[in-house]
Parts: C-alpha cells; sequence; structure tokens
C-alpha cells in the first residue's frame, strides 16, 4: 500500500508526519510512501531528501488523498481534508474525537477509517506510539528553553570578581512527561528546581531527577493511578489547599512552568491572578496549557503577556513545532511502530485487527461506523504500589517487641553453645590430647572469625572483605612452618594452604586498591 503525509494545513505548523529516514523504515514493511511536495521543507527535509529515500513526490494535496491508501498528518484534518478521504482509507494523526464529533461522523459516511494518535492506550506494548508523551518530552524541554530566553538572570548560581549572581528558583506543576523533562532540563542549567503534582507516587520520580518535591499536607491523598497514568481530578477541598501552597510559593518563585492536563478537560486553573501579582518583577510563567485554555489565569493562547508588575507570561501552543526537526524525527517513529503493528505480516498489506488493544483503542471510526469511545483495554497501565505506612508503635510497644527480640537470641545462642560443647566433649573422649588442643584453638578461630563477620553491615562487606581477607591471610605462616614435614599428605596441605592464603593476600589488596580508585577523579 501506498502512505502519504500531505503538507500541514494549520498555519504555523513546521512538523510533518514522515522523515526520509521513517519512509525508509515503512518502505520495509513493504509499503510505497508518496509526499506532497515541500512538506517537509519547514522541519528542513528537502524533496531532495525524500527522493533519495525512495519517497515519490506530488505537488498537490488532492493528488496525494488520490494517491494514498493511508495518510499520515500531524494536525487534526480540516473538514475539507476528511472530504477528501474515500471509502477504506485510512488517516493517521491527532483528531481530538471529543471536541471533533461532526468530523468523525463525517469520515465514518465517507467509510474512511480514523486512527487517532492521542487516543494510543498508554500501556507498556504502546509506548512506542505514544505520540502524546513524545510532543509533550518535546514541550518540557523547549518550555525551560524559553523560559531562560525570558529571564534575566542565569539559572545556575555563580559568584565572580562582579558580584555573586544567586540560582534561579524554578517550580514546574504537574510531573507527567512535560513535567520531568522540564525538571531535568532546569536541574541541569543549575536552577533550584521544585514540583509538584497530585500523585504522591511521583515523588521518587521527581528527586531521582534532583528536584525538590513540594509535599501537600492533605489526608484524603490523591491517586491518578486508575486512570491510566493522568492525574485524576481533585476534590473542591484538595484544589484550595493545593492553591494555598502556591501562594505561599509563589513570591520566592522566578521562573514557573505549569503543565497540568486532564484529557477532555479544560486546564485546571491553577496560578491565580494574585500569585502572579505576588511574583518578582522580572519573573517568568510559561502555560503548556494554554490550548486548552491554560492552568494560568492571565494566560492569553499563542501570546506572550507582560502584567503590570513585570511578570511575563508566555501561552504559546506550538513548543514542539518550534523544534520541528526533532518532533518531526520522533512523531515520525511513532507513526511507523504504529503501521509496524498494522503491517503484520510485513508485506505492505495493512490489517486493521480490532481486537488488538493498541489498534482498537486508537481507532475512532472504522468500516462506516463511529467506534470511538473504545473500551478499557485489556491491559491496564502499571499503577503504582500503594505503600501503606508502617505503624509507629508506642514506647511500650518498643520495648516489649525489643524484650521478646533479646529473649530469642539468647535462647538460640545457649542451644547452640550447649550442642557446640557436648560436641567437642564427645570428641574429647575418644581424641588424643594433642588433637584436642590444635582442635580447640581451631573452632575458638572459627567462632571469632564468624562473630567479626556477622556483625559488618552487608553494605560494608564488599570493601571490608577485600582488606580482610589480606589481613586473615597471616594463617600463610602456619602453612610455610608445616611445609618441611615429613609427612607427603601435610607438605600438600601446607603447599595448598600457601597457594590459597597468596591469593588472597594479593587479591585482597589488589581488589582493595581497584574500589578506592573508582571514587577517584583521574
Amino acid at each position: 500500500m501506498k502512505i502519504g503525509t500531505p503538507k500541514e494545513l494549520f498555519e504555523g505548523e513546521a512538523r510533518v508526519a514522515m522523515t526520509p529516514d521513517s519512509a525508509l523504515q515503512l518502505q520495509k514493511l513493504g509499503h510505497d510512501c508518496v509526499i506532497e511536495s515541500g512538506a517537509g521543507q519547514a522541519a528542513g527535509f528537502s524533496d531532495e531528501a525524500y527522493k533519495a529515500a525512495g519517497v515519490e513526490i506530488v505537488k498537490t494535496a488532492a493528488a496525494l488523498y488520490k494517491a494514498a491508501d493511508v495518510v499520515a498528518k500531524v494536525r487534526p484534518p480540516t473538514e475539507a481534508e476528511v472530504k477528501r478521504l474515500s471509502k477504506g482509507q485510512t488517516l493517521i494523526s491527532f483528531f481530538y474525537p471529543v471536541a471533533n464529533e461532526e468530523l468523525m461522523k463525517l469520515a465514518a459516511d465517507r467509510g474512511a477509517t480514523i486512527v487517532a494518535m492521542d487516543m494510543v492506550p498508554r500501556i507498556s506494548r504502546a509506548q512506542k506510539m505514544d505520540a502524546l508523551s513524545s510532543m509533550a518530552n518535546i514541550a518540557g524541554y523547549r518550555a525551560v528553553i524559553e523560559a531562560g530566553n525570558n529571564f534575566g538572570r542565569f539559572f545556575t548560581g555563580q559568584v565572580t570578581a562582579a558580584g555573586k549572581v544567586p540560582p534561579a528558583k524554578v517550580l514546574i506543576v504537574g510531573a507527567g512527561v512535560a513535567g520531568l523533562a522540564a525538571i531535568g532540563t532546569a536541574t541541569s542549567l543549575g536552577a533550584i528546581t521544585y514540583a509538584f503534582d497530585v500523585r504522591p507516587e511521583v515523588a521518587e520520580q521527581i528527586e531521582s531527577m534532583g528536584a525538590e518535591f513540594v509535599f501537600l499536607d492533605f489526608e484524603a491523598a490523591q491517586d491518578g493511578a486508575a486512570t491510566g497514568g493522568y492525574a485524576a481530578p481533585s476534590s473542591p477541598e484538595f484544589q484550595a489547599k493545593q492553591l494555598e501552597k502556591f501562594r505561599e510559593l509563589a513570591p520566592d518563585m522566578d521562573i514557573v512552568i505549569t503543565t497540568a492536563l486532564i484529557p477532555n478537560r479544560a486546564a485546571p486553573i491553577l496560578w491565580t491572578k494574585d500569585m502572579v501579582e505576588a511574583m518578582k518583577p522580572g519573573s517568568v510563567i510559561i502555560d503548556l496549557a494554554a490550548e486548552r485554555g491554560g492552568n494560568c489565569e492571565l494566560t492569553k493562547a499563542d501570546e506572550k503577556v507582560v502584567t503590570p508588575n513585570g511578570v511575563t507570561i508566555i501561552g504559546y501552543t506550538d513548543f514542539p513545532s518550534r523544534m520541528a526537526a526533532q518532533s518531526s524525527t520522533l512523531y515520525s517513529t511513532n507513526i511507523r511502530h504504529m503501521m509496524t503493528d498494522l503491517t503484520p505480516a510485513k508485506d505492505g498489506t495493512v490489517v486493521h485487527n480490532m481486537e488488538d488493544d493498541v489498534i482498537r483503542g486508537a481507532t475512532v471510526t472504522h468500516d462506516g461506523a463511529v467506534t470511538f469511545p473504545p473500551p478499557p483495554p485489556k491491559v491496564q497501565a502499571i499503577a503504582a504500589q500503594k505503600k501503606e505506612k508502617p505503624k509507629e508503635l508506642t514506647p511500650e510497644e518498643k520495648r516489649a517487641q525489643e524484650t521478646a527480640a533479646f529473649k530469642t537470641q539468647t535462647r538460640n545462642q545457649v542451644v547452640l553453645l550447649s550442642v557446640g560443647a557436648a560436641l567437642v566433649l564427645a570428641v574429647g573422649l575418644i581424641a588424643p590430647a594433642s588433637f584436642m588442643q590444635h582442635f580447640i584453638v581451631f573452632l575458638l578461630s572459627v567462632f571469632i572469625g564468624f562473630q567479626v563477620i556477622w556483625n559488618v553491615a552487608h553494605s560494608l562487606h564488599t570493601p571490608l572483605m577485600a582488606v580482610t581477607n589480606a589481613i586473615s591471610s597471616i594463617i600463610i605462616l602456619g602453612a610455610l612452618i608445616q611445609i618441611g614435614s615429613s609427612s607427603a599428605l601435610i607438605t600438600l596441605l601446607a603447599a595448598a594452604g600457601i597457594f590459597m592464603a597468596s591469593v588472597n593476600i594479593f587479591g585482597g589488596f589488589l581488589v582493595t586498591r581497584r574500589m578506592l580508585a573508582m571514587f577517584q577523579k583521574s
């Protein structure tokens, strides 16, 4: 089949759904590729690059829709584009079916199949097709770069001969894909980064990236794990507590990046007018939810606003498009993975398997019918395991627990010593006195060695045991003394003892030296 990509009609959109590299991969699936002339120009992909990759170039969008069996786009189609679809033709693009019901019905009436990339279910197997995450990752990164471009200072703190520059304080609201990308970028630039999310299970992810999790003391904890990886709508009580916390943070923050979105809902207002007024002059707010109304009360979509107190609010809705080459590369890879699932035999034949969770979830029209909304996937998104806080014991309970543990330990030791003493006594009844002298020394050595090693913390075993092995090889002296024995057996055992003790001596110090070298810069 032929897979075609038209030029995007949305004003300012620079991305393209097919790159020369993705076209080569699609051809390996048995498909032919076709593209409208100039479709990749804004993203830095020339028609010549597509020709070199074996892609057919057509002059107009009308010619492309006639030639292609599968049309891949970035932005949702216009009504005119949907009308160009024919029966049995497939369109793959962002679609936002909740906001485009009329387009869905029109596509269904024309017998076309619509695969919405924004409807790919968030399950492990579908991560390679998750275009929302791909674009959110770029948006989060670009948001920090845009903030730095509008911020009047360094991100990192500096002490120079000309004076001291404090580090910027950055607050990221929402720790989804975009939020985590923003955290990583801001932290790497040297800013003091704070992050908030209604899902407490993301605290570890935030802290692992070097940011500080803004903890909200609220009894009814929020949990978004059951909503496919997105945050769940908050209760009015939680929202009030959340806004109270943000008002407390607002005067100290230099940069605020908001990323909070709930699917098929308007963006929640998280940064109100009074919070903006409380911020310092020169502060910057980047609202990644501007397309859905914005998380900031003063955000204007696709505009940069400077408030009377000198706060810059940026509500651009095209952050991924501002990095068109990178965005197109990632998005075209998502499309290619979708086509891989739609072409299981890699023979150029599309098989639209509606029993497949991913394909079914992303399909909004098929065989002349609207198939949205899809049923829940059989495989749910991985939910965070809820960790119950251990019950705090009272002083009396702690004392009773320690007493019981001490009694158990004492009983076990008494039993072991009694059994050991009985065994030594039994051996002493039949063994000669010269043997028992050496045997008792041997048992005491084993006991002392066991106690020394047993009481060392596990985390110290590797570095400590390396030196211990070397030092404990003092036993080589005993082997050296016995090497001249008249007994061939004793001589053989002494030689073996010398060999093993030598391995301990040299190996112990060698391992210690190598481990110490791990902590040296050179």
